[in-house]
């Protein structure tokens, strides 16, 4: 047998082994400890409209599955490319200038732990001139500025780490600052980036949970926040779950992106 297709079947039964454990561990938790959980089978019955309809829309909060995280990473994808766009300059210049370092990485290393349930309030208040665009502006400016900080501290290490021996061939080839930036250290740094651009998508689809619990915004963190309101575990414990798959989903796309340029 091919030795990748024995791994493939090997993951494929990890997998499916793991997925079994969990769902009886589930079914005697909620025998047992927390009767109030509902079963896999209960969870099953409530979320299959959502599942087998993911395209209806029977009202604002009451739509199929796949309308739901279409509206959250609709919004999550302005936010992460805003987040791209601000954070990797910054991160360059952390790493090529010592004193852009020493004036702004205390700054950084202060911004980088705030919650988002902490931004969002000052992003609503940045944006109220914008009317009915305010929630939704606010949210962007939370979703960007809590994602961004992998993307300038993994960017600034990139660039940092560019082995003198690079730059100095640059130098002796007379490079612009352009062709040195594009030719020797965007290549450097990119496993760097890549890095960071993976981690900062993971933090912008946590935000939207947040975000959207606290705006009312249509998406599957309004609906979780809806669902708990109304008591209803079952879909809760299936929004977590699809929160859980379209986060892993997105990481492995980004982790393909990252593989091809590689080997490109």
């Amino acid at each position: 047998m091919n030795a990748n297709v024995r791994n493939f079947l090997i993951n494929c039964a990890c997998l499916l082994a793991g997925v079994v454990l969990t769902l009886g561990f589930w079914s005697l938790l909620s025998a047992t400890v927390a009767k109030e959980l509902p079963t896999p089978a209960a969870t099953w019955e409530v979320a299959k409209p959502y599942v087998l309809e993911p395209l209806a829309k029977r009202g604002e909060q009451d739509q199929g599955i796949l309308r739901l995280v279409g509206y959250s990473l609709a919004l999550v994808a302005k936010g992460y490319a805003i987040a791209l766009i601000v954070g990797t300059p910054i991160g360059f210049f952390l790493g090529l200038s010592k004193g852009f370092s020493r004036l702004f990485d205390p700054i950084v290393q202060v911004l980088r732990p705030v919650s988002p349930l902490a931004w969002l309030p000052l992003g609503m208040v940045l944006f109220l001139s914008t009317g009915k665009q305010a929630l939704e502006n606010g949210a962007l400016f939370t979703i960007a500025i809590c994602a961004m900080w992998p993307t300038v501290l993994n960017t600034a290490v990139g660039v940092r780490a560019i082995p003198q021996d690079y730059l100095n061939v640059g130098r002796v080839l007379k490079l612009s600052r352009t062709q040195m930036l594009f030719k020797i250290m965007v290549p450097s740094t990119l496993p760097y980036m890549f890095t960071g651009f993976r981690l900062s998508l993971g933090i912008a689809w946590l935000v939207i949970v947040a975000a959207e619990m606290l705006t009312g915004r249509t998406g599957v963190g309004s609906f979780l926040w809806n669902e708990y309101n109304n008591a209803n575990y079952g879909n809760i414990i299936f929004s977590i779950l699809t929160i859980g798959i379209i986060g892993f989903i997105l990481d492995r796309l980004m982790s393909l992106v990252e593989s091809r340029l590689k080997t490109a």
